[in-house]
């Protein structure tokens, strides 16, 4: 662990004396991230990291001294693109902002989502993310304890919708199928087989159109997860 955190705070500097070093620390972190977006983050392996690199997977060790620290300063280098709130924007705005920059993160780098997220490394950029989120809520009346909880429900929604976009979208390409026209090849279903005396709930919020997909399900969603945010904080400001 602790050979861990130092790759990620204190990397070693590029020898003075000597001969000089092919690649560099950061060439072998950008050709870690390339296979992760190609194969996937199960797939990688020091060999194919060395492979893309043209260099023996031995070679390699001497630049990261396992995959389990590459994989830790990949998500480090992915979380560095991360265009931050500042910390003076509104609480909503800085909280949606954080949110979407989050959301785009994993549709660049899917691979993270394959990763333990509740065991993210202690990386600065990492926990550059989690310090931002949290200054959006600190000064909102809200308890240290319930911002700490709203950051996670946030983060959470975030991922969940993340992982369900990447799912589809592996969907679509696996079968040609886009999602309107799998729906629709299944449209049949709704006269031959759904029974609306079963059903008589979700009938009745489908004749009034609650089922009607908004163009963009995440923001819509964001929104009403930031309305739910709002109620909280002004109760908590609410005077006894």
């Amino acid at each position: 662990m602790t050979r861990r955190l130092a790759l990620l705070w204190d990397p070693p500097a590029p020898p003075t004396r000597g001969r000089k070093a092919r690649l560099t620390l950061d060439e072998v972190v950008t050709a870690g991230i390339a296979v992760a977006q190609e194969v996937g983050l199960d797939a990688l392996s020091m060999r194919r990291v060395a492979a893309r690199l043209d260099m023996g997977a031995m070679s390699l060790y001497t630049y990261v001294p396992g995959r389990t620290e590459l994989v830790d300063l990949m998500i480090d280098r992915a979380f560095a693109e991360l265009d931050l709130p500042a910390a003076d924007a509104p609480w909503r705005d800085g909280l949606s902002r954080y949110a979407r920059e989050v959301w785009h993160l994993y549709q660049r780098h899917s691979w993270i989502l394959q990763t333990n997220m509740w065991r993210l490394p202690l990386a600065p950029h990492v926990l550059d993310a989690q310090e931002a989120g949290l200054r959006t809520l600190v000064d909102t009346g809200l308890s240290a304890e319930r911002v700490v909880e709203i950051l996670g429900l946030v983060d959470a929604f975030v991922r969940g919708l993340a992982r369900a976009a990447v799912a589809e979208s592996v969907e679509n390409d696996a079968s040609g199928m886009s999602s309107d026209e799998y729906w629709t090849s299944m449209s049949s279903f709704w006269a031959d087989w759904f029974d609306v005396e079963r059903y008589p709930v979700m009938t009745r919020i489908w004749e009034a159109g609650g089922f009607h997909a908004p163009s963009d399900p995440f923001d819509a969603s964001l929104d009403r997860l930031l309305d739910g945010v709002e109620m909280t904080i002004d109760r908590a400001n609410e005077r006894p």
